[in-house]
């Protein structure tokens, strides 16, 4: 049985609506307590990990909020695809790392 002009069935199409509305309530969650604690903690927390050049110094702050909510909810609902491309993320960081580690060495 499909519903509307989709092809999918309904059950389908039911199980998409639940994952959507389970990352929306997530991503407000997030969100609110992200901005909440900002000043307490997280805006400190993000410049401890960021180069000089991406440290926030507490501006930016509804930027900020709004990537760790998008990454939170999303780790949250599909914490394999999240998983999986840190993986991918880590292998390239790695050969980049290694073509440079030999290309100064090969100009030096």
């Amino acid at each position: 049985m499909t519903f509307g002009f989709s092809r999918r069935p309904i059950a389908s199409w039911s199980l998409s609506m639940t994952i959507f509305v389970i990352w929306v309530i997530a991503f407000a969650l997030i969100f609110y307590f992200a901005n909440k604690r900002w000043n307490d903690g997280v805006s400190q927390g993000i410049d401890k990990m960021l180069t000089a050049m991406l440290k926030s110094h507490g501006k930016n702050r509804y930027i900020w909020v709004t990537a760790i909510a998008v990454l939170g909810a999303t780790a949250l609902v599909r914490p394999i695809d999240v998983l999986l491309v840190v993986i991918l993320l880590g292998i390239i960081a790695l050969i980049v790392a290694k073509v440079t580690s030999v290309a100064g060495k090969k100009l030096s």
